[in-house]
């Protein structure tokens, strides 16, 4: 299909070498996982000649080095008679990729309003402030704003350690190896790897889905929460029903409701059939279902999929908060670099090569995991200029 569309011959070896789309020429694109087949749409429109490239939400189902390969691919298309327009709620990756941003804003299923161009810096600030000085129009109540730290204007009393032993998993020609660590109550312990190198099938194993190979311990048996990471709904009846039937001491309690229900935005579809909702309101749906469930652990893989730029940034205050104040632990999957960043106060670091073999290291501070979780990510130039991070952290 790539040498049906190509046209940018030159461009050929590059375009598969960048987005490593080597390994899967030769399959049929019904086997391609998500991310393989976000790649190969990202090489569909790079192999073609145009004079504008429009892409999609370009970094959904990549992790963060491919994230950063997607965007430096799609910014070498641009030339003096060449624009791209891209929709992207990955504010990292919009930051690196914009010399512009046009932000929406009004009443989802209603109306829309498209703000005009402004530089990224502004840009950015223009949507995390909910205000627009050259219009003196505010289009948020309030600004979405937030500390690298939550815990840092708290002192946290953290009573209860688990452990769990290193252990070992073969899947197929896959082989995981996980190194033994230790977690705290009011902790957030976030997985950072490439796809394919491990980070859900030590979920599965923690939440006693999997079960290490035989010959290694087993992990503490321990109440779990799993948020998974593909969302296929089978019940029949509305968001209430389900939410009644599944977390009804939590659903009625006004603590949570405060907390949870409402940051989430729930109230709008409240009333709506399950089966029509679409992937981000699933996703909030999920993620108050795996919040409202009585347990020691939440296990939660890729709170940020299928939500936009704010709401990725409520879901992150909503989990930080609710973790630090019920005294739990969360383990967390998670791809979007600002979400991650804010949400850990250690991280999980997976070494390897991917679908072949990983190392799951120690938990570690994010400052000193060992190498960075970020190695090899170093922020790429744009023609010799740094990307204008707009994010303000207090």
């Amino acid at each position: 299909m790539l040498d049906g569309k190509l046209e940018r011959v030159e461009s050929k070896e590059e375009i598969i070498s960048v987005l490593d789309l080597k390994q899967v020429l030769e399959r049929d694109v019904k086997q391609l996982s998500g991310g393989e087949l976000q790649r190969f749409a990202i090489g569909m429109s790079c192999v073609q000649k145009a004079n504008m490239y429009m892409f999609d939400e370009p970094s959904s189902y990549l992790d963060v080095k491919q994230r950063l390969n997607a965007a430096r691919m799609i910014r070498k298309l641009l030339d003096n008679d060449t624009y791209v327009i891209a929709v992207e709620h990955d504010l990292s990756v919009l930051d690196y990729l914009s010399d512009f941003i046009c932000c929406l804003y009004g009443v989802p299923s209603v109306y829309g309003v498209v703000t005009v161009p402004s530089p990224v810096r502004d840009g950015i600030n223009i949507f995390l402030d909910g205000f627009i000085p050259a219009e003196n129009m505010r289009f948020r109540d309030e600004s979405l704003t937030f500390k690298i730290a939550e815990t840092a204007d708290e002192i946290v009393h953290r009573t209860r350690k688990f452990e769990y032993p290193s252990m070992r998993k073969t899947l197929g020609n896959f082989h995981l190896e996980i190194e033994g660590g230790e977690f705290a109550d009011s902790e957030i312990l976030v997985f950072l790897g490439e796809n394919g190198t491990g980070k859900t099938t030590f979920v599965k194993m923690l939440a006693g889905k999997l079960e290490a190979d035989p010959g290694t311990p087993k992990p503490p048996e321990l109440n779990v929460s799993l948020k998974p990471q593909t969302i296929a709904p089978k019940f029949q009846g509305t968001v209430r029903m389900l939410l009644i039937k599944q977390i009804k001491g939590a659903f009625m309690h006004p603590q949570f409701t405060a907390d949870v229900v409402k940051p989430m935005q729930l109230d709008n579809i409240i009333d709506q059939d399950v089966q029509t909702l679409s992937g981000g309101e699933l996703q909030r749906v999920a993620l108050v279902m795996a919040l409202g469930k009585p347990a020691d652990i939440y296990l939660i893989d890729e709170p940020s999929a299928y939500l936009d730029s704010e709401q990725r940034i409520i879901a992150a205050r909503v989990i930080k908060r609710f973790i630090l104040h019920s005294k739990k632990t969360a383990m967390i999957i998670e791809h979007d670099i600002i979400m991650a960043t804010y949400l850990a106060d250690r991280v999980v670091v997976y070494e390897g090569q991917p679908s072949v073999s990983a190392t799951a290291k120690r938990p570690e501070s994010l400052c000193e995991s060992s190498p960075p979780p970020t190695a090899g990510l170093a922020r790429p130039s744009r023609g010799g200029e740094e990307g204008q991070c707009g994010m303000r952290k207090e």
